[in-house]
């Protein structure tokens, strides 16, 4: 049984069984569960990320191996910028709760949809070790010519308010509309410092975690509207602790670590 879950985690109890053939006797899917759990192996839901094809692992192993011996002073002067969109009604999720027969419909026990959807809101942002830069609302879908208008506005600024001084990097994944030629042409006549990024890599970026944290904080508050959720959003943004920025960019080293004992494959992070 441990043999083939080794050999295929994704293997359900049902055709463990089927795979015992004749040695299966009177063994039931608990004692199955059992003897895995002894062993150590437990249902979970599997985790998403990105589809990684070998150019991807290879990239990103280059990558880790590339940077590993940075100093932590390098990754300090770095401005990390990523994009994410927040769903107004997107973290309701409450999975169960109490209530006696009869009240389903009290306004207390329920949770409230809208037909369509809530709507959402895009936002473009960007932080270093020394706290959060700016947060930008995107309108519309973002195209090239609305991303440059948003790096002409945001990222020096940022990078002032943030004490980067003159030796800075700029970080952004491979989006098309990040790599476009004329987004190229506008960071080389700023004479903007680009980080070679490898595809297919959120778990290499720590804005991740900056994101997790602030679509949390943001559904705590429990917007109601698109404009209440754009104004929290961005008072929560602004609010981001510099020590939680400061320890992500820390550790940083430890992503490039676990990227090369992964072989290139995706981390948790």
């Amino acid at each position: 049984m441990v043999r083939e879950v080794k050999k295929n985690p994704k293997i359900t109890t049902k055709a463990i069984l089927m795979n015992l053939g004749s040695a299966r006797g009177n063994i039931s899917r608990q004692t199955v569960q059992r003897t895995l759990h002894t062993a150590g192996f437990h249902g979970r839901r599997p985790r998403r990320t990105p589809l990684l094809q070998i150019r991807h692992t290879k990239a990103r192993l280059a990558f880790a191996n590339a940077h590993l011996d940075k100093e932590e002073d390098f990754w300090s002067s770095v401005l990390w910028s990523d994009e994410t969109k927040i769903e107004l009604f997107g973290h309701n999720d409450v999975a169960f709760i109490w209530h006696k027969k009869g009240k389903a419909f009290n306004p207390k026990n329920t949770i409230p949809t809208v037909k369509h959807g809530g709507g959402n809101l895009m936002f473009w942002g960007c932080f270093s070790a020394g706290g959060p830069g700016n947060l930008i609302t995107v309108n519309g879908t973002m195209k090239k010519e609305q991303y440059i208008k948003i790096l002409n506005n945001n990222i020096r600024q940022s990078a002032e308010k943030l004490g980067l001084g003159h030796q800075w990097t700029f970080q952004h994944d491979n989006d098309p509309k990040h790599t476009g030629k004329v987004v190229k042409k506008w960071l080389a006549d700023k004479n903007i410092n680009v980080l070679q990024w490898p595809s297919q890599s959120p778990d290499l970026n720590p804005i991740e975690n900056l994101w997790r944290e602030l679509k949390i904080r943001v559904m705590a508050r429990r917007p109601s509207n698109l404009k209440e959720l754009e104004l929290i959003a961005k008072d929560e943004w602004a609010k981001t602790p510099v020590e939680t920025c400061k320890k992500l960019v820390s550790n940083y080293r430890k992503r490039l670590i676990a990227v090369i004992a992964n072989k290139g494959f995706s981390i948790d992070y």
